[in-house]
């Protein structure tokens, strides 16, 4: 059981180890975990991919309509998310050497970073959501820009849904492909994540000693309305690490529809009366804390929201992978170190220390 700290913070600073960072996420999350993984990747050694595709995968098909702001949404949908069958798939090979000319052009850290990193990929065999077959191509992706093929977990064989996986018996059914994209299967998905990254790890602690802060997120993107994030965030710090022990900071990025104040958009307005009960279930019960309580990591977990307005339409509050909080919707950066999102979460990992 995590409790929520009442009051509203800034973000402090804390005794963390530089370059041992790492990122895990779930879709949309997923997605943002490449882009943040190969737009940072000096500052990480890993990172957890949950139902998610290849960096700029919405840019696979350029010439899918005649209007970029269109084929980027068509891209989204029927390559990166629900191909017709799997030669559809993103081409991962295309997507690695844009990877590599994105690099090149100094909008992110060279891949060559990438080497030596440990990724997790994960897709269940029943996500109706985000199909396998996408999935797979970021197992070639990754390999293709060199990571070693040892050092990559893929999992294809879990009769899972598209959710992150919990052994909490309140969780919905393990095939399942409905909000609050939490299910419950045997393990605790994230601690799997963590181990491949860093390797054997202390058993989970069976009472938190640390606490869940809510601080304040809109200084990190500069209130603007664009980034379609919310006015605060979450970390989890373990008392060990608030009195001043060496930490590692992971950053958890939850999927759509899985921020702590989703609800419901009606014909482009928020519908707070059919707001959905489970608000920040990804923040307090997906198992982060207890292992990070146990091995002095930080827990980050950056929060995005819905928006639908004349300038973001993002009303199932997922991170940007797209293009839709970039200002040149001919060209969008949703995936470079300038991106508002990436800015905004590299700039807290930065305050923690990392």
């Amino acid at each position: 059981m995590v409790t929520i700290d009442s009051k509203v913070t800034q973000l402090g600073c804390y005794n963390v180890q530089q370059g041992q960072s790492s990122v895990s996420g779930l879709s949309s999350g997923a997605f943002m975990t490449v882009q943040l993984h190969l737009a940072h990747s000096a500052s990480f050694v890993g990172a957890g991919i949950i139902a998610g595709g290849p960096f700029r995968c919405a840019e696979s098909f350029p010439g899918a309509a005649p209007v970029a702001e269109d084929a980027f949404i068509q891209n989204s949908l029927f390559i990166c998310l629900n191909p017709l069958v799997p030669q559809t798939a993103p081409n991962a090979a295309h997507l690695a050497q844009l990877a590599r000319d994105t690099a090149a052009a100094g909008e992110i850290d060279p891949v060559e970073h990438l080497a030596d990193d440990k990724v997790y990929i994960f897709t269940g065999s029943e996500d109706e959501v985000v199909f396998s077959d996408v999935v797979a191509r970021t197992r070639s992706f990754y390999e293709l820009l060199g990571v070693r093929p040892e050092h990559i977990a893929f999992d294809d064989t879990v009769p899972a849904g598209h959710s992150i996986i919990t052994d909490n018996p309140e969780d919905s059914p393990l095939g399942s492909n409905q909000p609050p994209y939490i299910n419950q299967g045997d393990f605790m998905q994230s601690h799997h994540i963590l181990e491949h990254i860093y390797g054997k790890l202390n058993p989970p602690a069976e009472r938190l000693s640390g606490r869940l802060l809510r601080f304040h997120q809109t200084e990190f993107f500069g209130g603007d309305p664009g980034a379609s994030m919310s006015e605060y965030g979450y970390a989890y710090i373990p008392k060990a690490v608030e009195d001043g022990a060496p930490a590692r900071v992971h950053i958890a990025l939850h999927g759509c529809k899985q921020g702590y104040n989703y609800v419901e958009y009606t014909n482009g307005r928020r519908d707070t009366l059919t707001s959905p009960p489970y608000g920040n279930r990804y923040v307090t019960t997906t198992g982060y804390n207890a292992i990070a309580d146990s091995n002095n990591f930080i827990i980050l977990y950056p929060q995005v929201e819905g928006t639908d307005d004349g300038i973001t339409q993002n009303p199932e509050g997922c991170w940007d992978w797209w293009g839709y909080s970039s200002t040149d919707a001919q060209r969008p950066d949703y995936y470079s170190r300038n991106a508002v999102q990436i800015r905004a979460i590299h700039g807290m990992l930065q305050r923690l220390g990392g």
